[in-house]
């Protein structure tokens, strides 16, 4: 089992964009940030739950506190690909994120109750203290976007904007293809700030100017909502 652990402490800030307000930011990004190594990327976030969904319902009330756990792929995965196990908790507006390389067949194992996911060690207690604590987890539901990440070339400033953010609650694998239910409307991105202290004045000059404002937005929890409105309407149309 891979030895790549990650562990991150940090500020996320959170913007929804719409498509003139991501044009002008990327615009106004010139000579203080660049595109990272990687470019345009295709990422796939598959979260895991309880099958009443106790952790993406505890969330979307906006406790103090709250947890999640999911499975990351860049671009389409296969069985024998490096893929991610991410254990990401918030508190008081501080992301703590606990990382793991690893491949399907281990987690698959791992949630099965078969041993570690990763070598000994406080990232694996954790994560699997996790795993034995809610019990049963399972695929929920599939988070699919396209992200380009921008980095400072002097700070710790980083900076995401994810495209054509989709969801899916059926076929929960990172194998299969990269489609999915819209989240947002056409055209509109999701802007993460990732930051250990202040935002620089010239981006705070730079989201005044566009009019940008924060936003507490959650991929997982918005594809909840509109999967449990999906199914409320649903039942109403069958009801009548």
């Amino acid at each position: 089992m891979s030895d790549a652990i990650t562990v991150m402490k940090r500020v996320e800030l959170k913007y929804i964009l719409s498509k003139q307000q991501t044009d002008y930011l990327i615009e106004h990004l010139k000579g203080h940030m660049e595109v990272d190594q990687y470019g345009l990327t295709s990422i796939a976030s598959l979260y895991y739950d309880t099958p009443d969904y106790r952790l993406i319902r505890t969330s979307i009330e906006k406790p103090k506190f709250k947890e999640k756990i999911r499975l990351r792929s860049y671009g389409l995965a296969t069985e024998k690909s490096n893929v991610y196990l991410e254990l990401k908790r918030k508190y008081d507006g501080i992301v703590y994120k606990r990382r793991a390389e690893t491949t399907i067949p281990a987690v698959k194992a791992f949630f099965n109750g078969e041993g570690d996911i990763c070598a000994n060690g406080q990232i694996a207690k954790e994560i699997t203290y996790f795993r034995d604590y809610y019990k049963n987890l399972v695929p929920s539901c599939l988070i699919i976007y396209d992200r380009t990440a921008y980095i400072e070339k002097e700070g710790d400033l980083r900076l995401t904007i994810d495209a054509r953010p989709r969801y899916r609650v059926e076929d929960l694998v990172l194998t299969k293809d990269m489609e999915g239910i819209p989240l947002l409307p056409e055209g509109c991105c999701i802007l993460e700030v990732k930051v250990q202290q202040a935002l620089p004045l010239w981006l705070i000059k730079i989201f005044k100017e566009a009019d940008i404002k924060i936003n507490t937005f959650s991929k997982y929890g918005e594809a909840y909502k509109q999967q449990m409105n999906k199914l409320v309407s649903e039942r109403i149309i069958n009801y009548v």
